[in-house]
């Protein structure tokens, strides 16, 4: 039994059970990767694919039983190295972080600042998508760590903490009449265009709810993933926004106002996701601080054993 036969079991189902498509991804060939994986099912004893003549096309129940086994070994394997690289370079490496547009352009660059005069030796990459693209992305091993909302919390895969509570506000272009309201409530906001985040976002599902709860159907002209998007249409005035209130700064954004709708809208809290399992390199723990003080190496761990911690944002 070896790990590469343990590599071509995960990459055969990863590819969707296309045998062809896993011997491209690990440059390998076809007849190897079925051999390999035959050799395994003779040593095991059973059957890990269903086979209609060459072609796989399904996975049976012990082979399910078998992939979450070697899935872990190779995560584990990874561990090893990871642990061995850890001891033997403490200050070089690679650390990827999976965020949102919002949470990369407005809530990180002070800790990828520090962290990066920190660690100087460390090549720090970050890769953007919505939440569920985020998560997937450190479920894959394609990054270390997600820095989304709410959203990843409902992953089983991800063990997630909560970082920073946030809220919504409501941008204009100067002079509309919005500005000149001395309340601001969701019948006034629901008489204009709305631009706002995509419905992957869980911010967007708050602010359905809070419309809801009214009986208000706002009209939404226009959504994005990019909170600097949804800035750039307010101000070719094609709605009003609303956005991330940390999405605002009112010396980058002269041609915009904003107005605080915090009894509006339910609060957001952004969360670190990382993967079970995972080993964590003593870089990524104090990245994690930084954004993060009330993280500590000792939360996270317990919170990685599956210990219940409470957090106060």
């Amino acid at each position: 039994m070896k790990l590469q036969q343990m590599r071509y079991l995960c990459e055969v189902v990863k590819q969707g059970l296309n045998i062809s498509a896993a011997a491209e991804k690990l440059h390998t060939s076809q007849p190897g990767v079925s051999k390999q994986i035959r050799l395994l099912e003779d040593e095991l004893g059973i059957d890990i694919f269903v086979r209609n003549g060459k072609r796989v096309v399904e996975i049976t129940e012990p082979g399910k039983a078998i992939l979450a086994i070697a899935e872990r070994l190779l995560r584990e394997a990874e561990n090893l190295k990871l642990a061995g690289k850890d001891f033997s370079n403490e200050g070089s490496g690679s650390l990827v972080i999976a965020t949102t547009h919002t949470q990369a352009r407005y809530a990180l660059p002070q800790t990828v600042k520090a962290f990066a005069q920190r660690y100087p030796g460390v090549n720090l990459v970050l890769h953007q998508g919505n939440p569920t693209q985020v998560a997937q992305m450190v479920i894959s091993g394609e990054a270390d760590i997600a820095i989304a909302t709410e959203t990843i919390a409902e992953v089983k895969e991800l063990v997630s903490m909560p970082c920073h509570q946030w809220h919504h506000g409501v941008i204009t272009p100067p002079k509309h009449p919005l500005l000149k309201e001395k309340t601001l409530s969701l019948e006034a906001i629901a008489r204009y265009p709305i631009v706002t985040y995509d419905t992957a976002f869980a911010g967007r599902s708050r602010i359905n709810r809070a419309f809801e709860r009214k009986a208000l159907a706002p009209k939404v002209v226009l959504t994005a993933i990019d909170s600097d998007v949804i800035k750039t249409y307010v101000e070719l005035g094609l709605g009003i926004g609303i956005v991330a209130r940390m999405a605002f700064d009112p010396q980058r954004d002269k041609g915009l106002r904003m107005l605080d709708a915090d009894h509006l809208f339910e609060s957001s809290t952004t969360r670190i996701g990382l993967r079970h399992g995972a080993y964590l390199r003593g870089y990524v723990y104090e990245f994690i601080h930084l954004f993060a003080p009330h993280l500590t190496r000792e939360v996270v761990d317990v919170t990685m054993r599956g210990g219940g911690v409470d957090f106060e944002l």
